[in-house]
């Protein structure tokens, strides 16, 4: 699979600008590649989202597997050597674009990828933060950091724990630096993302939800009654610590899915609606 890492700041991409591609990695360890492949168990009639398919070691993994294989470039060098070695293959589709400005396949479909470190968040979020799109499941290699950060049981971004009540996210193992030329200057982690089987909160609720978290979490390491002041009650917050099974001092970012599962749906049954956290036009706009 591919290269990485593409130089280029979220800022830039904001502003329009190209990407910067002088820091390319290539990943050039089949035996992770295929495990890789193994981890996100493809079968026949998955169709594949690539993002960032570089020189395709793993593109042409990924199309002897699946029924339908995207594989999205933006270097104009890399397209070319991406063209010649799927012109056989019919199944494979060639995406020559800048990752972020992809639209998503409409169709239920599965990433393997090992994604640009500079645009990691950026990328998470367009993959996990429309619950009703077709993503279901995925296979990426990301920087450590960040992988630690999605993966933390202390949650301390609101997109993360939106993220977490549709999707498992684990990670599964480091990725040693030697694996990469050149080696990049950080350490990278395998990610293994799955769709719940059943979503935590409805689809309908996500908005309401978000509006929810984003208030709460706005300081993570805040006492729990602190961080829902203003939403519920003094009784109806000693009711809920009661039923979360904390104390008022616990900080709000300890608090995992099932217990703001909780919270949630006592503010929908308790909460008169006009007290519920306004919605955000911005914060949407981040996601």
């Amino acid at each position: 699979m591919t290269k990485k890492i593409h130089k280029y700041s979220e800022k830039k991409l904001s502003r329009g600008e190209p990407p910067n591609f002088s820091g390319q990695h290539l990943m050039h360890n089949k035996k992770l590649l295929r495990d890789m492949v193994n981890l996100v168990k493809i079968s026949s009639e998955d169709t594949v989202l690539e993002l960032g398919a570089g020189k395709g070691a793993l593109t042409t993994m990924l199309n002897q597997k699946a029924k339908k294989v995207l594989a999205v470039e933006y270097d104009a060098k890399f397209v070319e050597i991406l063209k010649r070695k799927t012109a056989k293959q019919s199944n494979t589709m060639i995406i020559h674009q800048d990752i972020m400005k992809i639209r998503l396949p409409k169709e239920k479909f599965i990433v393997v990828s090992n994604i640009p470190y500079a645009i990691t968040t950026p990328i998470m979020k367009m993959l996990l933060s429309n619950p009703s799109s077709g993503f279901q499941r995925g296979v990426i290699i990301m920087e450590k950091g960040a992988a630690k950060r999605f993966t933390s049981k202390f949650i301390r971004n609101s997109y993360v724990l939106v993220w977490r009540m549709w999707f498992d996210i684990r990670l599964v193992r480091g990725v040693s630096r030697k694996h990469f030329s050149p080696p990049p200057s950080v350490d990278s982690a395998i990610v293994l993302i799955t769709r719940k089987k059943e979503a935590v909160i409805p689809h309908k609720d996500y908005f309401a939800f978000l509006s929810l978290v984003e208030y709460a979490l706005q300081k993570p390491y805040a006492p729990f009654d602190l961080a829902l002041r203003g939403i519920f009650t003094p009784p109806q917050m000693k009711h809920l610590a009661r039923n979360l099974n904390i104390n008022k001092e616990q900080p709000i970012g300890s608090l995992d899915e099932n217990q703001w599962e909780m919270i949630y749906k006592t503010m929908a049954q308790y909460v008169p609606r006009h007290a519920w956290p306004r919605v955000n036009k911005r914060s949407f706009d981040r996601l």
